[in-house]
């Protein structure tokens, strides 16, 4: 019981020393850390409004934000590590020899921030913009390091690992994305008459952009029909609701000005033998 009680005592002596030895060293770290994430955040919100003021894209002035958050922390950090008397050569080296040794382990990872990184440098996207790469498509809801978010009109949010984009085909639309669609008018009518009724339909709807303008003209000759493309401009986010809205407007504008929209036709012979 004794020597329990003495290795005890021997403790808190020891918490005690220590306490009375470094308290100001502690006092002064703890400060220095918490005067350091406090201005490493007022940092942040400066460089992010000088971005803004800048008229930089969303992605690019979080990435700076952050990066000047994070050296600031750090170098409070180092100070409060002085404060102690340690030096960061040693945690430096140590680092840097686990950082060799995980490379293979998280290549991965690694290929998806410096992905990420030439993204955000480079810019072949903003957030807003519609693109099309790896098979998908939709409006660039956020770019981080990692991965890149997109929405679709269906609401769906889909994530693509960075290394799926950099490298590979990438359609950037803007903010609109492309539709493509035809009618097809009888051989009887004038195909000059059914462009102008199509063009002033979509003239006619807001959803539609009015730049670039709507493309319109003959597409195809038929066996039945002369075909009538049109090509316009909308919202991604709006892409299948305008697209079916137009089509009924078109529809019911060719109908009105008495345009035939055929059927196919065939001609069956009948050969009745002997």
């Amino acid at each position: 019981m004794e020597s329990e009680f003495a290795a005890l005592q021997t403790v808190v002596d020891k918490i005690i020393e220590f306490f009375v030895n470094y308290s100001f060293q502690v006092l002064g770290a703890v400060i220095v850390l918490v005067a350091g994430v406090i201005l490493g955040n007022w940092a942040a919100k400066i460089i992010g409004r000088l971005c803004e003021k800048s008229k930089l894209d969303v992605t690019l002035t979080k990435f700076l934000a952050s990066i000047g958050k994070i050296l600031i922390v750090i170098f409070a950090v180092i100070i409060a590590l002085g404060k102690f008397g340690i030096t960061i050569t040693p945690f430096i080296a140590a680092i840097g020899a686990v950082a060799f040794g995980a490379t293979y382990a998280i290549q991965g990872p690694l290929s998806n921030y410096g992905a990420g990184l030439s993204i955000i440098l480079g810019r072949p996207f903003v957030v807003g913009d519609t693109i099309s790469v790896a098979g998908v498509a939709g409006v660039v809801d956020s770019v981080r390091m990692a991965s890149t978010t997109l929405i679709n009109e269906d609401g769906v949010r889909i994530t693509i690992p960075n290394k799926h984009i950099v490298g590979e085909i990438l359609h950037n639309s803007g903010e609109y994305r492309i539709v493509e669609s035809s009618v097809g008018i009888s051989y009887g009518d004038d195909p000059e008459k059914a462009i102008k009724v199509i063009a002033s339909t979509l003239n006619s709807l807001n959803e539609i952009a009015k730049k670039p303008f709507p493309q319109i003209g003959i597409e195809n000759f038929g066996d039945s029909s002369v075909d009538i493309g049109y090509r316009y401009w909308v919202p991604t986010k709006k892409y299948f609701r305008t697209m079916h809205m137009t089509n009924l407007a078109v529809y019911k504008a060719i109908k009105g000005a008495n345009i035939t929209i055929p059927f196919p036709q065939r001609d069956v012979l009948l050969k009745k033998d002997g």
